[in-house]
């Protein structure tokens, strides 16, 4: 090497640029309010149950799982991912009962409370991944463009994994006015990528923010964070809670099953309606994402133990993530949602309902798309077939019952 690249330090001439997509790392005062946070510990943000990140046992099993043959044929579509035609022109009609949810795939959703406009977790890239040319890629496309969605007042992010957490959406969205609520930590992407400062709101767990009439607060989670090829775990991952003056909602983000659910729903539910995280799980990581089974079981815990309100399922049917069958997250839901008696919604991709009316969408849609299994499918459940619950959609608590205190950020 000669010229000027030969008095470079041997370290700054090894060292890669870092991509735009791997965001920012938290420094200066931020970095501070993490080390001040009670849930950073010894360095990283801990879980409030011990979680394990990685696959458990054999790597060698796990392989031979996930790159077997017929399990990766189930594991996409078979044929066409059926989308809901008309969703940009049913937007531009209110809820009648002023809460409305969209779900656009995977987590994200669209939430109309009660006059405001909150969106969880936008992904609109064609792959959850740093790259362009690699990573997961999208199963269906986006029910309709970005642009069409119309004004949002805010985005809220769980955590900053790629399929929650998407640099092109961002990018599209720091464009408009709309406000952003994010993790502590998470704020460092944000900035990096063109969001103002002043435009974000930046919580810790049970930290909340007011928005307009809707109030946010961060819940815990048990996941864990993670973009770039330091995962140092100083930004937060959170659940979310939603409250309008009439209605309240909860997104999980991402997170495997633990106890602190029933202390959520103790403290701001019961819920109109919880987006529940049922996909991607696995044998080899069962702390950090649930089962069917246990997104149900979730939903009991926010609800008191009753089956009120209506469950979302979220975290599925767009990306392949996991080692399981692409149509197993809805039909799991279906049959341990019919066990517990909770009412479920199934919209297609892009199909927007209101969780407190009559009835809410309610058939297996997937099973025209997936490969069916060799018994042939199970009698259809409908997930929606029954009303609101007979005290209103909460559940039967009155609107300004007992919250847990909590700090307003």
């Amino acid at each position: 090497m000669t010229g000027a690249d030969s008095t470079r330090p041997r370290r700054a001439r090894l060292r890669s640029p870092r991509p735009a997509a791997f965001g920012a790392d938290p420094a200066g005062e931020r970095m501070e309010r993490i080390r001040r946070s009670p849930n950073f510990a010894d360095g990283a943000f801990r879980n409030p149950q011990e979680a394990r990140r990685g696959p458990t046992g054999s790597t060698l099993e796990f392989a031979k799982t996930y790159f077997r043959k017929e399990s990766r044929r189930h594991r996409v579509p078979a044929g066409t991912v059926p989308l809901h035609p008309t969703t940009a022109a049913d937007l531009t009609r209110p809820p009648a009962s002023g809460l409305r949810l969209t779900w656009l795939g995977h987590s994200s959703v669209l939430a109309e409370l009660d006059g405001s406009r909150v969106l969880f977790d936008p992904v609109w890239g064609e792959r959850c991944s740093p790259f362009s040319f690699a990573g997961p890629k999208r199963l269906h496309p986006v029910p309709l463009p970005l642009a069409a969605l119309g004004p949002v007042d805010v985005v809220v992010i769980s955590h900053d994994h790629y399929d929650h957490l998407d640099l092109p959406t961002i990018r599209a969205l720091a464009a408009t006015d709309t406000l952003f609520a994010v993790p502590l930590g998470v704020g460092a992407h944000l900035e990096h990528w063109g969001v103002p400062a002043d435009r974000l709101r930046e919580l810790d767990w049970n930290e909340s923010t007011r928005i307009g009439d809707v109030r946010l607060t961060a819940t815990p989670a048990r996941h864990f964070c993670g973009r770039g090829l330091r995962n140092q775990q100083h930004t937060l991952w959170a659940s979310w809670v939603a409250e309008g003056p009439g209605h309240r909602i909860y997104h999980s983000g991402d997170t495997g099953y633990f106890t602190g659910f029933r202390d959520i729903g103790a403290a701001h539910g019961p819920f109109d309606a919880t987006m529940i995280q049922i996909g991607a799980y696995s044998e080899f990581w069962p702390d950090i994402h649930m089962t069917p089974a246990e997104g149900v079981r979730a939903h009991l815990d926010l609800q008191g133990g009753r089956p009120a309100g209506v469950l979302l399922p979220i975290h599925w049917g767009t990306f392949n993530l996991a080692p399981h069958p692409w149509a197993e997250p809805g039909e799991g839901t279906v049959a341990a949602a019919a066990e517990a008696a909770v009412r479920t919604a199934l919209p297609r991709p892009g199909e927007p309902f209101e969780p407190t009316a009559a009835s809410v969408p309610g058939t297996p849609w997937w099973r025209d798309a997936a490969h069916a299994p060799a018994g042939g499918w199970p009698p259809a459940v409908r997930g929606g077939q029954d009303g609101p619950d007979a005290e209103g959609g909460r559940g039967g608590r009155p609107a300004d019952g007992p919250r847990a205190a909590d700090r307003v950020g």
